[in-house]
């Protein structure tokens, strides 16, 4: 039986533009950016599909597009009114389906059933598909997402995860929306692609002091990457829904892991390395909460919907 927030997730997609065209296209299924950098290759094969829309306004000449990636909860309501803007603007966006293409709704509370590092392979397989189409400016493609699906974003510029799945293209902006900021590489070599992250000031799902900490030391590093916080915002910050407490949602706040070189994602507890869902529940059990608090804020909605609008404009239609 079909459950309703599919249903409304369906409906949602139609209403904020056309059908779109299903583009399918092989990824796989790694657990954790180790698994990427050490065996690749040995992963077995996902078939993952999106939805291309096309601007609202067609020209003769090839259009830049944005990658859109959603988070844990799935597409959502604000979500698809982002991509509606850029379509507006002349940019044609890609929706990627990594949780329908494998039957899953929401990873809420688990973090466990698809992955960043799978999503972040869903979106590089995704890109080399996409730069095929003749519609389609290669060289002006952005990506933009939400919570997981902001991870997704800003490590998809992190270079040696990057490298190994495709090192031939490079997205021209990575915007990432309250992503988390919390899970820190060792190596911290980025790609010189203008990033910027807009988090909310009292996020406890992915709390922005991680961001804040995070930031200086890419950019001491060489990334292009800045950072806005609105102030008095939770997760969620940009939905037209009023913020409510997730009781079944992880909060991050006083989570801070590390990387290792070799992608392996490490406890806060002795190191152990959290390389399958047994050890990652484990680890998250040492600094992780329940109960994270997401919604909107109409004054940093709105300011975020502005910056997004200049920045891809900025980025892909060399608007000044």
């Amino acid at each position: 039986m079909i459950k309703r927030s599919i249903i409304f997730s369906i409906l949602l997609s139609f209403l904020y533009s056309n059908e779109g065209e299903t583009i399918t296209f092989t990824s796989a299924n790694p657990f954790g950016f180790n698994d990427v950098l050490s065996a690749l290759d040995q992963q077995e094969p996902q078939e993952v599909h999106g939805v291309l829309k096309m601007p609202d306004q067609m020209g003769d000449k090839k259009v830049p597009l944005v990658i859109g990636v959603a988070g844990s909860l799935g597409w959502m309501n604000h979500h698809f009114e982002y991509l509606q803007m850029y379509r507006e603007m002349g940019i044609a966006t890609f929706e990627v389906k990594s949780f329908a293409s494998r039957g899953i709704e929401s990873t809420v509370g688990t973090q466990v059933e698809v992955t960043m590092a799978a999503m972040m392979l869903d979106v590089y397989r995704a890109f080399e598909t996409l730069a095929k189409d003749p519609r389609i400016d290669k060289d002006k493609v952005a990506i933009t997402g939400w919570s997981l699906g902001g991870g997704v974003t800003l490590f998809s510029g992190w270079l040696p995860a990057k490298n190994v799945m495709n090192p031939d293209l490079k997205f021209a902006a990575h915007l990432a929306i309250y992503p988390p900021c919390f899970i820190v590489p060792e190596n911290l070599m980025f790609t010189d692609a203008p990033m910027h992250i807009l988090i909310g000031e009292v996020d406890n799902w992915t709390p922005s002091a991680a961001c804040q900490d995070l930031v200086p030391d890419m950019i001491g590093q060489g990334a292009n990457i800045d950072l806005t916080v609105y102030k008095d915002s939770h997760h969620s910050f940009d939905s037209a829904t009023p913020p409510r407490v997730d009781e079944s949602g992880y909060s991050f706040f006083d989570c801070r892991l590390k990387m290792r070189a070799d992608g392996t994602v490490v406890m806060n507890f002795m190191d152990i390395p959290m390389t399958n869902p047994t050890l990652q529940k484990i680890g998250l059990a040492f600094c992780a909460d329940r109960g994270p608090t997401h919604g909107g804020n109409p004054k940093a909605r709105e300011a975020a919907f502005i910056f997004a609008k200049g920045f891809m404009g900025k980025h892909l239609l060399d608007n000044e």
